[in-house]
């Protein structure tokens, strides 16, 4: 279990707006959510656009609407605003740009005029004798004459951070005391020839000048720490920074085949988990369990419970496996928590274009409020509502072939005329007396009422399972029932 934070809590999320956004991404955004909220802390957004190939506008407003839909709001970030905006780090140039020039000048940060083609060679000539092959400090220590002849031959620098010969150990809130030895971490980029700065760059540098005191994000991220440390105690002593913060490493969220989760798998995409219909509160319940639990006999929560009770010292270490089905049950869980308001609701773009097959006015918010205690308790996901109340709304019920040829077996025309017999002359104000009906039917003909109810649930909604059935029957109104019924017979006859 972590100890309490000694101060002022401030934590970020800092996305790239790039593509669709990763439940992974939001997995992390969640656990920074959740920290801050749980510490009375802040959150910042910070949008990290410096791709300016792959990141585009509408990812970025897809971005920040995704956030809102999940309900995970931030204190200070676009839209937002806060004592350290621009939070765009696209709008923050001038600033890496000075502070590169000050790294350089305390000696911190060189210019390396290594080609790609040199670099590769001395990598590969590293890996053939056994060393590591990371950057060797070629560049380390040029002299005014080496500098002045490489810039003679027309050659561009990067500018690589000078990492400290000495091991960097520090404990994580996730995996505990962690060490890297000099000899596997050395200097890096961190502004390209062209001097646009890096990820290694602007990252730290906008956590330092935002104050932010814990940064929990990926495990892939975690080889980058010693060199943040390393630059942090370099921006500490120009007076940059204030502090290094403190690192937790989320564990991997892991898919089919136990590979990593990545942007290429389908399950991937928070757009289509919104797109089926998850609940935001059920999403977050299923991705708050990758990598962390409420306790030994629950996991079914609000988001308000998780906050109360989320410690960043309870996140395991191991990489978690992300299960469609354990999200949907999940989600169902959720489903059936909502107020039969909440859920009617909730199900409303369901229920209309372009999702619904039926003409608007076909609609019917009578039967739908009818029957909409019934759908609650029996979906999974949202969107599963249309195919559930279709029946109720569109002139004739949907053709569904697989399910006539399952339910209609010889005998079925039989059975279909005596359970219209009986539907006939029973009380439609009761479902218990439809089924009455329905069995009375099934054991004139030797059935019971499983067999017995099928062809009349294909004959009334097309389809072999759904709703409750004589629920179903009662919402429809014995009129259309018993037309559909009398429908089915024609086609079986014909």
């Amino acid at each position: 279990m972590a100890s309490a934070p000694s101060t002022d809590v401030r934590v970020r999320f800092c996305p790239s707006p790039t593509g669709n956004p990763h439940v992974g991404l939001v997995r992390t955004a969640l656990f920074n959510w959740a920290f801050a909220r749980h510490h009375q802390g802040t959150l910042v957004l910070r949008i990290e656009d410096t791709d300016a190939a792959r990141d585009s506008e509408e990812s970025y407003r897809q971005l920040l609407d995704s956030l809102r839909w999940l309900g995970l709001d931030w204190d200070e970030g676009p839209e937002v605003g806060g004592p350290h905006a621009p939070y765009r780090q696209s709008q923050r140039m001038d600033v890496y740009a000075d502070v590169a020039r000050r790294l350089k000048e305390a000696g911190h940060a060189y210019d390396c005029y290594c080609s790609a083609e040199e670099l590769e060679d001395r990598r590969a000539a590293a890996r053939a004798e056994g060393r590591p092959s990371g950057y060797d400090g070629h560049c380390r220590d040029l002299t005014a004459e080496q500098t002045a002849a490489y810039l003679a031959e027309g050659r561009s620098a990067i500018v690589r951070f000078r990492m400290p010969d000495k091991a960097i150990t520090f404990t994580d809130l996730v995996r505990g005391e962690l060490t890297f030895t000099p000899e596997n971490v050395p200097d890096y980029g961190i502004v390209r020839a062209n001097g646009a700065p890096l990820y290694t760059l602007v990252n730290p540098v906008d956590d330092a000048l935002m104050g932010i005191t814990h940064v929990l994000r990926g495990e892939d991220l975690l080889s980058s720490t010693p060199r943040q440390i390393a630059l942090y105690e370099a921006l500490i002593g120009l007076g940059v920074a204030k502090q290094i913060p403190e690192f937790g490493h989320l564990p991997y969220v892991m898919g089919e085949g136990n590979k990593k989760l990545s942007k290429r798998d389908p399950e991937s995409s928070l757009n289509l988990y919104r797109e089926r219909g998850f609940l935001p509160e059920g999403l977050l319940n299923y991705l708050s369990l990758l990598g962390w639990s409420f306790s030994a006999d629950r996991d079914v929560f609000s988001p308000a419970e998780m906050v109360a009770k989320f410690d960043i010292g309870d996140v395991n270490a191991n990489p978690a496996r992300f299960d469609l089905k354990k999200a949907e049950a999940i989600n169902a869980d959720h489903i059936r928590l909502l107020t039969p308001e909440a859920f009617a609701e909730a199900c409303t773009p369901w229920l209309r274009a372009p999702h619904a097959p039926w003409a608007p006015e076909d609609f019917d918010e009578a039967a739908w409020q009818a029957i909409a205690p019934y759908a609650q308790t029996r979906l999974t996901v949202l969107s599963d509502i249309t195919a559930n109340v279709d029946f109720l709304f569109l002139p004739e019920p949907a053709a569904d072939e697989a399910s006539w040829a399952k339910a209609m077996k010889e005998g079925s025309d039989a059975l279909l005329r005596t359970a219209r017999e009986k539907l006939d002359g029973a009380d439609w104000s009761s479902p218990e007396a439809l089924k009455e009906a329905v069995l009375a039917a099934g054991e004139a003909h030797g059935l019971k009422l499983g067999k017995a109810q099928a062809p009349v649930r294909v004959a009334v909604t097309g389809r072999t399972v759904g709703l409750p059935l004589f629920e179903s029957l009662q919402v429809l109104g014995r009129d259309r029932a018993l037309a559909r019924i009398d429908a089915a017979l024609a086609r079986l006859a014909g």
